[in-house]
């Protein structure tokens, strides 16, 4: 059964909508995924060489209730943390991966605590932010295919790897794709620098003990090829920069 009709079906079961924290163990990369020559925190997503289509997942437990509403590159809305932007390319598989312009492009995510904007009061998060709409948005992809989001470096939460929330629709509104992006992991990767001492003067205060690495995690631990690990590069004090290319079938 494919994970993302498991996580629907299997939770529409239960009578619940949204994903459990998961009990998985931990694990550390004994790799960080940096290439030193340039610096770069790399992802087999970041530059793939395969024409092929994005995996689809899970829209939940948290998307946007109207990502209409929400048309704009700085999405941090009051939010603090660590500097964050956020370059996505979208291409098109059914013409040889060109560019595809004029895509809509919705990202969401969790703020440094783990928190999602329009959420909150119930026994998934107790934090209640039904009321604001940080770290939300909506950007068209130009004729390069890209779309950029100003942000703050996403944290985290039981039983999920750091993660960024991704759906595409074409330009009359017709949803192409709904996916996630993950992050590298290691021990001088991105992810753990913010949520290491450095990170604390910018409110990262969780540290790593019980986080989710990729391989743990319930949406990427079947992406052995690290098709939706993105790239970063940066640090804490001057921000980290994502890129990441993906492909749908327009």
């Amino acid at each position: 059964m494919e994970r993302k009709h498991f996580l629907r079906n299997g939770l529409a079961a239960l009578g619940i909508t949204a994903i459990a924290p998961l009990a998985a163990a931990c694990r550390k990369d004994t790799l960080d995924g940096t290439d030193t020559a340039t610096g770069t925190e790399t992802g087999s997503g970041s530059n793939p060489t395969s024409c092929t289509v994005a995996p689809t997942e899970t829209e939940g437990p948290f998307p946007t209730k109207s990502p209409s509403s929400l048309v704009r590159t700085d999405i941090t809305d009051g939010r603090t943390g660590v500097p964050f932007t956020m370059k996505i390319t979208i291409q098109n598989t059914n013409a040889n991966c060109a560019a595809l312009a004029n895509a809509i492009v919705d990202v969401w995510h969790c703020d440094k605590d783990g928190y999602y904007s329009e959420y909150g009061g119930t026994s998934m998060q107790s934090a209640n932010f039904t009321s604001v709409h940080f770290l939300r948005g909506r950007q068209v992809t130009d004729a390069n295919g890209l779309v950029s989001f100003t942000s703050i470096f996403p944290g985290w939460y039981q039983g999920r790897a750091t993660h960024i929330h991704v759906h595409i629709y074409n330009a009359s509104g017709t949803s192409l794709k709904i996916t996630q992006i993950a992050f590298p992991e290691g021990s001088s990767s991105a992810v753990a620098t913010v949520n290491g001492s450095a990170g604390v003067a910018y409110g990262y205060t969780k540290g790593m003990s019980g986080y989710t690495y990729n391989a743990s995690d319930n949406v990427f631990s079947d992406d052995s090829a690290g098709v939706q690990v993105a790239a970063l590069t940066g640090s804490v004090s001057a921000g980290y920069t994502l890129t990441h290319t993906i492909k749908v079938a327009a």
